[in-house]
Formats: structure tokens, sequence, C-alpha cells
């Protein structure tokens, strides 16, 4: 195929490139009928609506990236005794997409406290076949890591309280 310009060419690159990585997450067969923590409770467990849609009729991205940023700010507000203000997304990977129906579990643990700053990591679990009285799977749809800060009452930055 011969191409009208370079352009048009470094962007089919991009593209097919882009295609590929996300081929690449998102069928990921081990987050496939991967069971639910066992040694901790979600932090925060929702059923998706109609109305958190997308266009393709799949939870929208925004979604559950808010979701995510309420989940892991709970466990930084307990190690910070009091508010926290995100910073920063360190990484957010979507691996599979998720329904209306699901049964969406987050789960958020601490993995680095420093001064001022307390970073969490956010697993997200999608549960289907719960309503419609099939077999029930379980699939890891999200990862992500997220870095909090301990403000004031001004909301300046603090640092976080001893354990």
């Amino acid at each position: 195929m011969r191409f009208a310009s370079p352009i048009l060419r470094n962007q089919e690159a991009v593209s097919l490139n882009q295609e590929t990585v996300t081929e690449q997450k998102m069928s990921n067969s081990s987050d496939i009928h991967t069971p639910l923590p066992e040694d901790r409770d979600p932090i925060l467990r929702l059923v998706p609506m109609p109305t958190d849609t997308n266009y393709a009729g799949d939870v929208f991205g925004g979604w559950i990236m808010a979701q995510v940023d309420i989940a892991g700010s709970l466990p930084a507000i307990r190690r910070a005794r009091g508010r926290v203000a995100t910073v920063a997304v360190n990484s957010f990977v979507f691996k599979q997409p998720v329904f209306v129906g699901d049964v969406v579990s987050f789960y958020a643990s601490i993995v680095k406290v420093g001064r001022t700053s307390i970073t969490v990591d956010v697993a997200v679990y999608a549960q289907r076949g719960l309503r419609q009285g099939g077999d029930e799977i379980c699939i890891k749809v999200t990862e992500a890591v997220l870095t909090y800060v301990a403000v004031d009452e001004n909301r300046r930055p603090r640092v976080v309280p001893q354990e």
C-alpha cells in the first residue's frame, strides 16, 4: 500500500502500535476467572447503571476512574487521619471492560507513606452472572496506583502522622 504522505504513514504506524498495545493489555487471560482477594474486604462495592455507559454500551472509563479515586482516598484518609488531595495518578490500566449489572469491587492498600504523601494501589474486579442466574465469573478489570497528599484546613500539605 502506498501512502499519500509521510504524515499519513506515521499516523497509521502509531494507530497500529496503539491497537497492538491495547490488544495486549485488554486480553491478558490471567485476569479472567480471577477469584476475589480472600484476605481482605473490598473498600467499595458498586453496580454500574445504564447512565454510567459510553456510546458503545460499556461502562464509561471516567466512571471507573472516579470510583478508583474514591476507593484509593479512603485508606489514605484513614492513614493521614484527615483530609487528603489526589496529586498523581501514577499508573492506570483498563484490563477488561465493565458492563451494566456487573458487581464491581474495589480493593485498596497503602504501598508507601512519605513525609506528606501516601501512595495507594487499587485493584478492581467485576463479578458477572450474578443477576442472570448463570455461572458467576470474576475478572480483574482495572489496576491503578495513585498518590495523595495530606492537607490541612487551608489545603496546604501537612506531615502524615506516625502510626
